[in-house]
């Protein structure tokens, strides 16, 4: 058997024959083993920066972020939004009386009107969103307020939520509350209705669809309801109570659609995927583009219904509905567009300014004398 005639000592001028080590007294050697990784001779590749290389890679990134900043903007800019604050805090406002006087101890809703004009028609499916500001639903605690097993219809975790849902966990008569959590128990109840108003004054609702504003894995996957789906929905959830601030149980969330009550409701849903902002929007409602020509919201006069059920007044908070299209990048969003420009239009100028100092500097080098 062959053995390795390599000894790392011959290369630093010991003889194979000699020991430094195994007899009494004898200090040993410390230093690292002669191999490529602890003696740092690994094969690496580092590029080397020049003129050649460095130009015209600020170029080629300046041509391909400008045109497409260009086009993110333009895109933006042709999505229609028409946004309204209804809180009510100024006086005078229409939903002043509301603000001034709702809380959540309060059964009896307050409702108001608000009337605006559109100056442009809305032709492609029109999306109304409610918004929130100095809501921060990106609290620690309040985001880890919630039992996934009780909401994916878990019938254990249904009669015992987790302890992670205090203190909404349990009713005052010590039942289970279903959804438990500050998140389900802080749900946005304002109800939100579209008029139209006719040239002779005249008002025609506005066809508001309700589904299809969740996504597909959370109403699918995520949130079930609980038990056997033959069974009425009020016996599967018997023995629960409703949330603190709910004015009614969840099985009451929508009666008139099996498909869209209980922890299926997709307003319910879309609330329990918490923002990550304390300024943010959620979907809720859409209307659906008309099969003829006319627009999906003609311009006009329009009046939007509120029957107001969430008060803000306590953190200082700020409501808001949104009408708004889309477009294959999503809703109005300026900012990526400025941003790609930005660095186009950074990138092309260090470019020129390194072309001309490159340029003034080479030829200097170039026409010197070089003396013998």
């Amino acid at each position: 058997m062959m053995a390795s005639s390599y000894n790392a000592k011959e290369e630093d001028g010991h003889p194979s024959g000699s020991s430094t080590h195994g007899g009494p007294g004898v200090a040993k050697n410390k230093k690292p083993d002669n191999t490529a990784f602890k003696q740092q001779r690994l094969p690496a590749w580092q590029p080397i920066l020049t003129a050649g290389t460095v130009l015209p890679a600020f170029f080629v990134i300046g041509l391909i972020f400008i045109p497409i900043g260009i086009g993110l903007y333009v895109t933006s800019n042709n999505i229609k939004e028409y946004e309204i604050d209804y809180t009510g805090l100024e006086p005078g406002s229409p939903c002043h009386e509301c603000s001034a006087n709702f809380s959540w101890n309060i059964t009896t809703p307050c409702v108001c009107t608000v009337n605006f004009t559109l100056e442009q028609p809305f032709e492609s499916n029109v999306y109304m969103y409610y918004g929130l500001s100095n809501f921060y639903q990106n609290h620690r605690r309040y985001v880890k307020s919630r039992d996934d097993s009780q909401l994916n219809g878990d019938q254990k975790s249904l009669m015992n939520p987790s302890k992670e849902c205090d203190p909404y966990r349990t009713s005052a008569t010590k039942e289970p509350i279903a959804p438990c959590g500050a998140i389900a128990n802080s749900l946005f109840n304002d109800t939100l209705e579209l008029f139209y108003v006719e040239a002779n004054g005249t008002t025609r609702a506005v066809s508001l669809v309700k589904k299809g504003i969740a996504w597909w894995t959370d109403k699918n996957v995520k949130f079930r309801n609980p038990g056997n789906e033959k069974e009425n929905l009020t016996e599967r959830f018997k023995g629960t109570a409703k949330p603190v601030n709910w004015r009614k149980p969840v099985y009451e969330l929508d009666p008139s659609d099996p498909e869209n009550n209980g922890f299926i409701n997709e307003d319910f849903i879309v609330w329990m995927r918490t923002a990550a902002l304390p300024t943010f929007r959620k979907l809720y409602r859409i209307i659906h583009k008309k099969p003829d020509t006319t627009s999906t919201l003609s311009s006009g006069r329009y009046t939007l219904r509120i029957t107001y059920n969430y008060p803000v007044r306590s953190f200082d908070g700020r409501k808001r509905m949104i009408l708004s299209t889309i477009s294959w990048m999503g809703g109005k969003n300026p900012f990526l567009g400025i941003a790609y420009m930005t660095v186009g239009s950074i990138c092309f100028f260090l470019g020129v300014v390194l072309l001309v100092i490159h340029h003034k500097y080479d030829t200097r080098s170039n026409s010197a004398d070089i003396p013998n």
